[in-house]
């Protein structure tokens, strides 16, 4: 069975449309979701945003369950214009597989290949971006493949990180993070986003922008998602745990 991670239903919603025979089900108190790409059995586990949601939700589905392959996946940011809206990015600094090796494929769709940082907060400003680029030599951020990679470590479950860009420093937010979605509630607060918006209506185009380059994000994600476990064969081998083993 393959588990696949997203951090909100917002990033997830493409791949989902593409399972059959979909379900729901609580397992340890948290919702998972099952389904079937071909023959393959897939979990699909929505960790929330952030270190404290994430690692809480992360340890419960992993409890007393084995994996053949952990994919966490979803919306990476870019620390620099290398990459772009829709750019795929394999971390590898915290994928323990390699996609050649194990005879996995995303067909014809480039992949870029660099490390990848988890930060405690979204990063909005071009300098900002620039400094933690300089700083860490990563080139995109998300908020919870670190620490899904020490979970899939102690577990032993091989993981493949795999990322689209969704902004960069010349194509940044609609708006300031903290409008576009409370982390401590988990939730974007609809009055708190249209409030904004009257009250800045030059920036309209830009959140209409924003919302088809994430769409255009999510069917890219997911067409690579459904590529890698259709093309996912024979045993993975489960000593490969590299940096986090």
């Amino acid at each position: 069975m393959i588990a696949v991670t997203f951090a909100l239903p917002a990033e997830s919603s493409e791949f989902l449309s593409r399972l059959k025979d979909k379900s729901r089900a609580d397992r340890n108190g948290i919702r998972v979701i099952r389904g079937k790409i071909d023959d393959r059995d897939i979990e699909i586990l929505h960790t929330g945003v952030g270190e404290k949601v994430c690692r809480q939700r992360v340890e419960k589905f992993l409890q007393d369950h084995q994996f053949d392959l952990l994919i966490t996946t979803g919306f990476a940011g870019a620390l620099n214009d290398e990459l772009q809206p829709g750019d795929l990015l394999l971390a590898k600094n915290f994928s323990t597989i390699d996609l050649n090796e194990r005879g996995l494929s995303c067909s014809s769709l480039p992949i870029h290949v660099a490390d990848l940082l988890t930060v405690s907060a979204l990063i909005d400003s071009s300098n900002e971006r620039n400094k933690i680029s300089r700083a860490s030599n990563a080139a995109a951020v998300d908020m919870e493949t670190e620490f899904i990679a020490r979970a899939c470590a102690t577990h032993g479950i091989p993981l493949l990180s795999l990322r689209v860009i969704t902004d960069t420093p010349t194509q940044p937010f609609p708006a300031p993070p903290s409008v576009l979605f409370d982390i401590q509630q988990q939730r974007t607060h609809i009055a708190v986003l249209t409030k904004f918006f009257l009250a800045h209506p030059r920036r309209i185009p830009s959140l209409v922008q924003f919302a088809r380059r994430i769409s255009r994000a999510r069917k890219t994600l997911a067409n690579a998602l459904v590529s890698i476990v259709r093309s996912q064969v024979g045993a993975i081998d489960r000593n490969g745990l590299g940096r986090f083993g």
